[in-house]
């Protein structure tokens, strides 16, 4: 009884945390769409093409996909969009790129762009407060599951799709979400170095959440 009562106390803290994290997550997302695509079109570009723009953003994708997680995992209904998004699988792997994103931002990018009134709040929360309100929720809330090691080589795919993607575009359009990514200044050399550099740090946190997350299932069937 006292481990069944244990598991109903978890199973509304986790829905209580899942709901109020995607409600600011989801508010943090729309709100940068909101204002990005008010800023690009002032500046001449379609609507169109100003939310490409936007989710071109490694940042945006990432906390769209803790959304979707969060939504997911509050759902009650057995659906294909809750087995998906709410697996242990697909949640581990979204840890992993918002970790990459706050990791990223906070110690390479961070005073780089001179932000003021909205844009400081979504970008506060999307690149500092969601990813570490969804590791935590991770770690603490999330279902863990002993996953094979075809799952974690699956997660390295969405980080190197979009690297393809954003150099394919970039050659193209000469838009460059990031600074360490831009081949018009740096050249294709130094942004293949940075891009190796980016991959292996996605393979070390891969294995990192792999691990945690093989180690914490075995604690919690025990």
């Amino acid at each position: 009884m006292p481990q069944q009562v244990n598991h109903q106390k978890q199973s509304k803290a986790t829905l209580i945390y899942a709901v109020v994290l995607g409600l600011t997550v989801w508010f943090s997302v729309i709100l940068q769409f909101m204002i990005s695509t008010q800023a690009y079109v002032q500046t001449g570009r379609t609507f169109g093409g100003s939310l490409i723009q936007i989710i071109s953003f490694f940042t945006v994708l990432s906390n769209i996909l803790v959304g979707l997680c969060l939504v997911a995992i509050v759902l009650k209904p057995a659906s294909g969009f809750k087995s998906f998004f709410a697996s242990n699988s697909v949640v581990t792997a979204t840890a992993l790129y918002i970790t990459i994103v706050g990791l990223v931002y906070n110690t390479v990018l961070r005073g780089l762009v001179h932000l003021e009134g909205l844009f400081t709040i979504t970008n506060e929360l999307t690149h500092a407060f969601n990813p570490l309100a969804f590791i935590i929720f991770w770690l603490f809330f999330a279902p863990k599951e002993k996953l094979g090691w075809a799952k974690a080589a699956k997660w390295l795919w969405f980080p190197f799709l979009y690297l393809v993607y954003i150099l394919i575009r970039g050659a193209i359009y000469h838009f460059y979400p990031y600074p360490f990514l831009n081949v018009d200044k740096l050249g294709y050399q130094r942004v293949i170095i940075n891009s190796l550099l980016m991959m292996m740090a996605f393979v070390v946190f891969d294995l990192l959440f792999f691990s945690l997350n093989r180690w914490m299932a075995g604690k919690s069937i025990k």
